[in-house]
């Protein structure tokens, strides 16, 4: 047997961005994403979908990066926090969590942003218990979650006078 491993052809959309490369099988997008391509906002956390530092879109739903194979992308459109928070998509969302002091460190702040705009789309009325129940398979170690929540619900109502008042399409 043959320690070298075959590698495929790949063609996946990063953030609007083409990327045509031959990678191993069994990489992970969060890795291919991180060293193939240079993206370094999503990051490697549990490694067992657990945490949600990886958390990345794959056309238009979230994935656990860490469980995902890069070729399993092949074809599909990727959203990274690069691509989201560079269109300004969640800058209500990041500023919120500026506001309440809901990331210190950084680490998980990624997912936190990708999962709560997921919330908020899917959910734009979402109480405080359904934030918690969502944002629950997301682990943070340094700021505890009533920030979080807290700035969820402050882009809630953001979200919320801004498509009553015609500014924000959803």
């Amino acid at each position: 047997m043959s320690d070298k491993v075959d590698k495929v052809l790949t063609r996946i959309s990063v953030n609007g961005v083409v990327h045509e490369r031959w990678i191993e099988p069994r990489q992970h997008l969060v890795d291919y994403l991180r060293d193939e391509i240079g993206l370094k906002g999503t990051r490697t956390g549990c490694e067992q979908g657990v945490c949600g530092a990886c958390a990345v879109r794959i056309d238009g739903e979230t994935v656990r990066g860490c469980l995902t194979l890069a070729v399993q992308a092949d074809g599909a459109v990727v959203e990274t926090i690069e691509g989201v928070s560079d269109s300004g998509a969640i800058g209500d969302l990041q500023h919120a969590f500026l506001e309440h002091n809901a990331l210190q460190c950084g680490f998980c702040t990624a997912g936190m942003l990708l999962t709560a705009d997921d919330l908020l789309k899917a959910v734009p009325g979402a109480n405080r218990e359904q934030i918690r129940a969502h944002m629950s398979g997301n682990y943070c170690r340094c700021s505890g979650y009533h920030a979080i929540v807290d700035a969820v619900e402050t882009t809630r109502e953001t979200r919320r006078l801004a498509i009553r008042s015609g500014e924000r399409n959803e």
